[in-house]
């Protein structure tokens, strides 16, 4: 994997670190790659429950690596995605079915925003700076920001897609596009608490909740139909034994996956 991205296991963890920090993490093709190689490890490996997405230095990301992405996008030679790989934004192909939790710092723009957008819980650095800028660089968000941010609220998305301006940690809080400011140079070790919490829950109900609550975005009926299907699938795992066993003898359910 290309040293573009850091990747670390950390029990059932896996951390995955944009690591450019001297260009302010800006995504060229290697770490597009990279990232989506990231992914597919997080989602095909069983005993990795939960990704924790980070960036080295100062900044999350200022976005694209314009000089080196731009020319290949113009001429229609880039692969932003590799083939069989998943797409960390979950537009080209179906989104990691495990969750994500992302801790952003410093500048988040572009396909950072779209980063986070695409995870299930966010954490900030008090100072983080937000924007999507594509409006201002004659082009539109196209990692998934047009079709996310609007679930958040139709005006609020407008207002900063439609303007490129920049906006704060505490307004992305209220957008709801962050679920916790933290200190800076705080955001990993809470991320990775959070992680850990989720990673220690049972990890097919886990994976069964997140699905079924994506499928409830664009299919509130086939979510609602599911619903008992996948419980009674649940209820038969060695892990819902487990659960009953804790629940029972007071002691920590230990889950297995199974």
């Amino acid at each position: 994997m290309s040293d573009r991205v850091l990747v670390e296991r950390q029990g059932h963890v896996l951390t995955i670190g944009l690591n450019r920090a001297e260009k302010r993490n800006a995504a060229d093709l290697a770490m597009l790659h990279a990232l989506a190689e990231a992914y597919t490890v997080l989602h095909t490996d069983a005993e990795l429950r939960v990704g924790v997405v980070h960036a080295v230095g100062e900044h999350f990301t200022a976005g694209l690596d314009l000089a080196d992405v731009a020319p290949a996008i113009t001429s229609g030679s880039a692969e932003l995605l590799p083939p069989g790989m998943i797409d960390p934004w979950g537009v080209v192909t179906e989104p990691v079915s495990k969750p994500v939790v992302v801790a952003v710092q410093g500048t988040c723009l572009t396909l950072g925003v779209e980063l986070a957008l695409a995870a299930d819980v966010v954490v900030a650095a008090a100072g983080t700076r937000f924007a999507q800028l594509e409006v201002a660089r004659g082009i539109m968000a196209f990692g998934g920001a047009t079709v996310r941010l609007p679930r958040l609220g139709w005006g609020d998305a407008m207002r900063w897609l439609l303007t490129g301006d920049y906006f704060d940690a505490a307004e992305a809080h209220r957008i709801g596009l962050v679920q916790q400011i933290v200190p800076d140079g705080d955001q990993f070790d809470a991320a990775m608490s959070l992680a850990e919490r989720i990673a220690a829950q049972a990890p097919l109900a886990v994976q069964a909740t997140l699905a079924n609550a994506r499928l409830a975005l664009t299919d509130p009926r086939g979510a609602s139909g599911r619903l008992h299907p996948v419980v009674a699938m649940l209820a038969k795992t060695s892990d819902a034994r487990r659960a009953m066993e804790s629940y029972l003898s007071g002691s920590p359910a230990n889950f297995e996956g199974r």
